[in-house]
This record gives structure tokens, C-alpha cells and sequence, in this order.
């Protein structure tokens, strides 16, 4: 058995000790086999869980979901302190001189009038930071591993403020129009459908921007309103297995579905 000295309320240097422990030679087995990679999906889930959390507004469970989240940040900092590259320290140091850099006009004499400017002055900053020279470099940072569609308002975003948008919602509707009248092709013909499909959704969150919404967050709303209406066609099929229903008869039911999620 470890020594370890149990407490009534831990730390987060308690928490450092407690990964050390379970990384040695003589810890927890499993937590020793692991590396970056093998533990790279438990940081994208740990995230969400607290993504979740945030969005049913429940305070105890996202305390409980960053604490998660904290642990992936230790595990991966330990990792890289075991081949002594950098340890949590540098991950703290890092992270606090950015801020201070990104903030001049808290810790040093930049004067800002708006939330505006202090976004724009950030994009400047993060832009001589990270050594971006041209647009295409910023497009071109925006992390690959996001949600397509989170990547995808990003990239827009970017583009626009180096200039490149639609003047209007409707020149962006237009543009989908456009790329689904590809897609069509494309399916009738065989060939690319997937990239054009691909088009097709990048043209819909380049709409997003103009309307003010988040085409992940829309997206995720819509899956809860297919899930809640399919519900409801299961309730009004009365017991018979939908895949016994012909077409006309599923399209009948869901209607009514829409029709009854309406009424006030």
C-alpha cells in the first residue's frame, strides 16, 4: 500500500501528487500503459460531458465534469514530465504570460473603448504570436480536430474579417442554393457527391454567420427535434413496428408529429 496522507478537502498540488503515484512503477497499472494518444479520446469526451453540463445549467455535475477535464490536462502534462519536456509548471507558466500578452489593455497602456477593439487587438496579438504573416495562415490554424462545423464558422469568420464575405444573408442563401444544385448533379452523376455535400455545408454555416447562430448548436437542436418528433411517431404508430408502415403512412404520421409539437 502507498503511503498518502488522506485529507478532508484535496488540492491541486494533492492532484499532481495523486497522478505521480499513479504513474510510477509501482502505481496503477493501466494508468502506466497509457500515452498522448491512447488517452486523446478521453479528453474530447471529458470536454463534452462538461459542454453538457454547461447546457442543462446543472452546477454540480460540470464541477464534477472539470474536475475531469483538470485530470486530462495533469495526465497529459505528466506524460511530457516524465521525458522531462515540460512539466505543469511550464503548462501554467505558458498559459499566464499568454494572458498578460493578450491583455494590454489590462497589464500594460493600450487603451480600448470597446469589447470590439479588445477582440480585435486579441486577433492581432495571437496573430504575431503565432508567427501568421498572411490570411491563409490564419485559416489555415484553425485546430483540424474541431467539429467540421465549429471548424467550418471559424474558417468563415476568419475569411471575413481578412475580407473575404458575402455582402448579404441573401448572397449567402444564394450560395447554398448554388452548392445544392451541385449536390443534385453530382448524386445523379455519380461522382463527387461527397465533396459537394461538403460544399453544401460549409455554404450553410457561411448563412449561420449572417442570422447570428451557431450552425453546431443549431445542428445539435435539430437532432433533438428529429429524436423528440421520431419519439412521437413510434407513440401515434400505436404499437406496430415502423418498419412494418409503408412510406406514406410514416410521412402521414410525422406530419402529425409537426403538426401537434405547434399547438400551443
Amino acid at each position: 500500500m502507498i503511503e498518502f496522507e488522506r485529507k478532508e478537502r484535496y488540492g491541486f498540488e494533492d492532484l499532481l501528487q495523486i497522478m505521480k503515484i499513479l504513474r510510477a512503477p509501482d502505481g496503477c497499472m493501466w494508468d502506466r500503459e497509457q500515452d498522448h494518444h491512447s488517452i486523446r479520446r478521453n479528453f474530447i469526451e471529458e470536454t463534452y460531458e462538461a459542454v453538457e453540463a454547461i447546457d442543462n445549467e446543472d452546477s454540480e455535475l460540470l464541477k464534477e465534469e472539470l474536475g475531469d477535464v483538470l485530470l486530462q490536462v495533469v495526465f497529459h502534462a505528466e506524460i511530457e514530465s516524465e521525458k522531462n519536456v515540460f512539466d505543469i509548471g511550464d503548462v501554467t507558466d505558458g498559459i499566464c504570460k499568454k494572458l498578460i500578452f493578450r491583455h494590454p489593455h489590462i497589464f500594460s497602456e493600450t487603451q480600448v473603448s470597446s469589447t470590439g477593439e479588445i477582440l480585435e487587438n486579441w486577433e492581432h496579438l495571437k496573430q504575431a504570436e503565432k508567427h501568421q504573416r498572411t490570411a491563409a495562415d490564419t485559416l489555415d490554424s484553425v485546430a483540424r480536430s474541431l467539429p467540421a462545423l465549429i471548424r467550418a464558422d471559424k474558417v468563415l469568420t476568419k475569411a471575413a474579417k481578412a475580407g473575404f464575405d458575402w455582402e448579404s444573408v441573401d448572397d449567402a442563401l444564394g450560395k447554398v442554393r448554388e452548392e445544392l444544385q451541385e449536390l443534385e448533379e453530382a448524386v445523379h452523376q455519380g461522382n463527387n457527391a461527397a465533396e459537394e455535400l461538403g460544399d453544401l455545408l460549409l455554404a450553410a454555416a457561411g448563412v449561420a454567420r449572417f442570422i447570428g447562430c451557431d450552425p453546431e448548436q443549431s445542428t445539435v437542436q435539430s437532432c433533438e427535434k428529429f429524436i423528440s418528433r421520431f419519439r412521437q411517431v413510434e407513440t401515434l404508430s400505436e404499437g406496430r413496428p415502423l418498419g412494418e408502415l409503408t412510406l406514406d403512412e410514416l410521412t402521414a404520421l410525422w406530419q402529425q408529429a409537426k403538426e401537434s409539437a405547434r399547438l400551443p
